[in-house]
């Protein structure tokens, strides 16, 4: 078997990469920074890598160009990154490049290697969101709105592979705080202790196998995103505020 990840530079993607590698999975890596994927790569001896900014749309075709003839079994769209502040406050063009990365290349990837994989009527998408998907985020407005979407989209496709009893499978990886570089890139800092990404991509790898739509890590977090269905919208918004905002302080 062989897989795409995207994002595969640090945390959760480079955890899968080193995961799938342990199973004997060919790898192809996509991050910005050539010198960390050289680095992974002498890691990895069966990784072959492509430096690519997945922000700009043009690039992500290309990155399909290269590898549709390598024979893709799975596809993970790891790569994102959020910013913590006011929406009335945070840099616009950051934004629209979060919205970029976090929403419109995995749209792309995941559109056009779900057609492929219809095809043949197998292989594997794995969309890495997050528990922040299915609330929404004062102070961190535009990165929860791009995990929604890639929340519900998923959600979606997969009762549509459902319906068609297709082979072909898409998840989703819902974690909460993960031990990563997001607090750094996003100008925050979580108050709540992260778990560790080599559990969450073990946990997203083995659950992805199993075809599970939603994946959730942890039971706290599970029990966290259940309880907060019966608390009114409002009161959603009025403690997730005050959670935000202790992380930009």
């Amino acid at each position: 078997m062989k897989a795409l990840i995207t994002g595969a530079t640090s945390g959760i993607g480079l955890d899968m990469a080193r995961y799938l590698n342990r199973l004997g999975i060919k790898l192809i890596l996509v991050g910005r920074r050539s010198e960390r994927l050289s680095t992974i790569q002498k890691e990895l001896k069966n990784a072959k890598i492509i430096t690519l900014d997945l922000s700009k749309e043009d690039n992500v075709y290309k990155l399909y160009d290269q590898v549709k003839k390598e024979n893709i079994d799975i596809l993970i769209n790891n790569a994102g990154f959020g910013l913590f502040g006011k929406f009335s406050k945070t840099d616009l063009d950051t934004e629209l490049k979060m919205i970029a990365v976090n929403v419109k290349a995995p749209h792309i990837l995941t559109k056009l290697f779900l057609q492929d994989f219809s095809q043949k009527d197998k292989g594997y998408i794995l969309n890495v969101a997050s528990s922040a998907g299915f609330m929404a985020g004062p102070n961190l407005s535009t990165y929860y709105a791009t995990k929604n979407y890639l929340t519900k989209l998923t959600m979606a496709i997969n009762e549509e592979l459902r319906k068609d009893h297709s082979h072909v499978s898409i998840s989703c990886l819902c974690p909460g705080p993960v031990n990563t570089e997001f607090n750094q890139v996003a100008k925050g800092t979580f108050k709540v202790k992260g778990i560790s990404s080599e559990y969450v991509a073990k946990v997203a790898i083995d659950k992805m196998f199993k075809k599970k739509m939603l994946i959730i890590p942890t039971l706290k977090m599970k029990l966290a995103l259940f309880g907060m269905r019966f608390i009114p919208y409002r009161l959603q918004l009025i403690i997730l505020y005050h959670i935000q905002l202790r992380k930009t302080k």
